[in-house]
């Protein structure tokens, strides 16, 4: 068809700012000096904007909307590639130009208060900018076109999840997050109670910047991480950007007195960084890597975080480099002891520091405020007491200052709806990797300390077909089910209940 041909030649001219955006953004987070950070915005909205005018450009519309009638006629990757550019058709056709660079300046400008918010721990330097981000996510959402097949979409905050799990909706949210949410709190309840006593002494011992470097390097290079295809660096808040197809960069960051939370943080956002540098070379020629979720990327990095890195037997096989390279902090800790320390519950108040079994908490409490706020009226004067009051409810502590509460996470400067595909994708992979235990020696990879099997497992069932699916299809494919907490919540109770001998 003329039409995909068209298209493909536009979009390759559209990545150049894409591209050049996120470059920017990637360098204003990392190594800006603090004077230049809030002059990016502009320069960053600018190649937004441009982005923006050729997603809206008509002749390029009317090739996809002709290609989208064709579509059934179309091969595998050609149909994917328009159905996506559709999904942003009917995202994006109520938006005016000068209303999205509106949005890029809204955005930036609230980036720069919460980074200040937070370091003041003052969540009145942020909440003008709260608002605005706030009303511009309901403007958006009135905005999107909803498809008449998109029956799932029923209310404001659908429509803001389905941005990023598409598909997803709060009827089938709801129901999972319940039974999380109660079985997490029967378990968490039973751990409490436990005698056993795991030694945690040596976990704030200070470790300089150059080892917990050397040790990010080597997590890298264990997961398999092209560094010719990608590099790292540290920021206030990790995260992982494809900054291009052949460009995909993590970032961490680095505690003197918390050695645990780099470890962890580079399996995550390695994770990350393994689903876009491990996609078909061929999804670069149909403009296909932005089609997986957020839920379904959570669901690879968590498993590199946790079912890989928080495993007794991967542990076991890391202890030695680690020890190696960390030899004070580690001198006079056992295997055993270290993996206990790392599997340590106990409720805490940083989401992105939080153990394996509370973790799930802190997004239902993100997921609980978000619908609060967009569908009941929440008023953001409101959220910092509501917000501590959901920490007392569920894990029974209270933040003591807006940093370490309503504060502490970066993404509320743009989007909501993001936050359910956080315990999402810890569903997803509970339920895939039990058909990965039937098909690869996976314990006996991890005892190893060889990622190789489990790699290209992950990648010829899990990577392959992610930017072509919808989260549901997806993991049909992949388990034969619809989503489900059960899986999750059997693997915690079965660990932490040999751990804490429960």
């Amino acid at each position: 068809m003329k039409e995909l041909e068209e298209i493909r030649k536009h979009l390759q001219k559209e990545a150049v700012f894409a591209d050049a955006s996120r470059i920017i953004s990637f360098d204003q987070s990392t190594v800006c000096p603090e004077e230049a950070v809030e002059e990016k915005n502009e320069i960053i909205a600018t190649l937004e904007q441009q982005a923006f005018l050729m997603r809206r450009d008509e002749a390029f519309l009317r090739n996809v909307r002709r290609a989208y009638e064709k579509r059934e006629t179309l091969d595998e990757w050609d149909r994917a590639m328009v159905e996506q550019l559709h999904r942003n058709d009917l995202m994006e056709q109520n938006l005016s130009t000068d209303r999205a660079y509106e949005y890029a300046l809204i955005e930036k400008k609230a980036f720069v208060d919460w980074t200040q918010a937070k370091e003041a721990s003052d969540f009145s330097l942020f909440r003008e900018s709260l608002e605005k981000v706030i009303g511009i996510n309901r403007e958006r959402s009135a905005l999107r076109v909803v498809a008449p097949e998109e029956n799932w979409i029923k209310c404001t905050y659908d429509r803001l999840i389905d941005r990023y799990e598409r598909g997803m909706n709060v009827e089938t949210i709801d129901p999972c997050f319940a039974e999380c949410a109660e079985r997490l709190s029967n378990l968490l309840s039973r751990i409490r109670s436990s005698k056993k006593k795991i030694r945690t002494d040596f976990l704030s011992r200070v470790v300089p910047e150059e080892q917990q470097r050397r040790v990010t390097e080597y997590l890298m290079t264990l997961q398999g991480f092209d560094p010719k295809r990608g590099t790292y660096s540290t920021s206030e808040h990790a995260y992982t950007e494809r900054l291009s197809p052949h460009d995909i960069r993590i970032t961490t960051h680095i505690y003197p007195d918390s050695f645990l939370s780099n470890v962890y943080t580079v399996l995550h956002e390695t994770g990350h960084a393994l689903f876009d540098q491990r996609q078909p070379e061929k999804n670069n020629a149909y403009f296909l890597y932005d089609g997986k979720t957020f839920g379904m990327h959570e669901s690879v990095s968590r498993f590199y975080e946790n079912l890989v890195g928080r495993s007794e037997p991967f542990l076991s096989a890391i202890y030695p480099k680690l020890k190696e390279l960390m030899p004070e902090a580690l001198s006079d800790v056992s295997a055993k002891e270290l993996y206990e320390a790392a599997n340590l519950v106990q409720p805490s108040l940083i989401r992105t520091e939080a153990d394996e079994v509370t973790y799930a908490f802190h997004i239902i409490i993100r997921y609980e405020l978000e619908k609060a706020i967009f569908e009941e009226g929440l008023a953001v004067e409101q959220l910092p007491a509501a917000w501590n009051d959901l920490y007392e409810k569920y894990l029974g502590i209270r933040p003591g200052n807006d940093k370490e509460g309503v504060l502490q996470d970066v993404h509320w400067t743009s989007d909501f709806g993001y936050f359910p595909a956080y315990l999402l994708g810890n569903f997803y992979n509970a339920m895939y990797v039990s058909r990965m235990k039937q098909e690869i020696d996976y314990e006996g990879a991890l005892a190893a300390g060889d990622l190789t099997a489990v790699n290209d497992w992950m990648a010829k069932n899990v990577f392959e077909k992610a930017d072509r699916l919808s989260p549901s299809e997806w993991l049909l494919a992949l388990t034969g089910r619809t989503v489900t907490a059960d899986d999750f919540m059997t693997y915690l109770e079965e660990k932490y209940g040999a751990l804490y001998q429960l």
